[in-house]
């Protein structure tokens, strides 16, 4: 049975920092590895793909519905699907690109029933876990990684070009790391080190942004729509290229629009109108605008004075009360608003 042993990169590009494949006691040469897909969701193919173009073979790959079995046929042809444990059998590295949820169990059955092998590397996708999740297989002998690619997957081969410098949230024993590292670089993304206690933290920051972006794009597209606007992607692409970028350059600086400028009024008749034609997304923007403003405040973009009125707009929206109704103190209504930047 083969076993492994990280050993240095020689360079970033090169592969010489994975595991060392020894077949005889005499001979030992850097490792192509035979990989293996637990799960052929978006994720796992994918980076199958991205190993395979550096010589690695993919040998094995189970999915569960329908449409799993047609991606790992249309992505990785030719390779059988099969059990689970079947995978683990046929491969040196093991792909765990299943649910958060489902990981802890797959990995607990594939340890009680033996189907993991000594010095095989068994490498799962999740934000959320570490490696100890990895616990009872390491106990049977195999080596365990955690490599999230912090990036959305579309379940298609545009997804192996986007992991092309993209960031991998990387937790490994420290006997590991280097073949951690050299993992990463293969698959064309960076590592970065997330301490096991970190990891729940760096998940939920990147589900902040990333995830509910969309959602907050698609209602936005929808609301457009509504309004009459013909093509929404249109008029949100260069705006929000732009409010992302100054967002990843400036920070809090880079926020603009009626709650960082204090527009109470205007804020009352967005609530208004949403409540009318949306309802839906009230709820969303108001925790949203309530956000916005706290963090306004924090760094001097919100006046003191200009705070009052809107956070008492927002407390009226929360209470299920109009804010955009003219004539109520401190909430002026639509006639009382002014054109201005988003």
């Amino acid at each position: 049975m083969a076993t492994y042993r990280p050993v240095p990169p020689a360079d970033r590009n090169g592969t010489e920092g994975l595991p060392r494949v020894n077949t005889a006691p005499q001979a030992e040469r850097p490792a192509r590895l035979s990989v293996g897909v637990v799960g052929a969701g978006r994720v796992g193919p994918a980076l199958a793909c991205a190993l395979q173009q550096t010589g690695h073979r993919p040998v094995a790959v189970s999915g569960v519905s329908d449409a799993s079995r047609r991606r790992a046929e249309r992505m990785l042809p030719g390779v059988p699907v099969v059990s689970p444990a079947q995978v683990l059998q046929a491969s040196d590295l093991v792909l765990l690109t299943v649910p958060d949820d489902a990981l802890p169990s797959l990995v607990e059955g594939l340890a009680e029933t033996g189907a993991v092998r000594p010095g095989q590397l068994l490498v799962h996708t999740s934000g959320r876990y570490g490696v100890s999740v990895l616990d009872p297989a390491r106990r049977a002998g195999a080596l365990p990684l955690a490599l999230h690619p912090a990036m959305t997957f579309t379940g298609t081969e545009v997804d192996v070009q986007r992991l092309a410098g993209c960031s991998f949230g990387v937790t490994a024993p420290d006997e590991l790391r280097l073949a951690a590292e050299a993992l990463v670089i293969e698959m064309g993304g960076e590592p970065e080190w997330i301490a096991e206690v970190n990891r729940p933290l760096y998940h939920a920051a990147l589900a902040l942004g990333a995830n509910h972006l969309v959602t907050l794009v698609a209602q936005s597209m929808e609301l457009l729509g509504k309004a009459g606007v013909e093509h929404p992607n249109r008029m949100l692409g260069p705006l929000l290229g732009a409010a992302l970028d100054n967002a990843l350059r400036s920070g809090d600086a880079a926020l603009t629009g009626p709650v960082a400028r204090g527009d109470a009024g205007t804020v009352a008749a967005h609530v208004s109108e949403l409540r009318k034609h949306a309802p839906g997304t009230v709820a969303g923007y108001l925790a949203m605008a309530r956000t916005t403003a706290d963090r306004a405040l924090a760094h001097g973009l919100l006046k003191p004075e200009l705070a009052e009125d809107l956070l008492g707009v927002l407390a009226d929206g929360a209470n299920g009360i109009d804010p955009g109704q003219p004539g109520r103190p401190g909430h002026p209504g639509p006639e009382g608003t002014e054109g201005g930047e988003l």
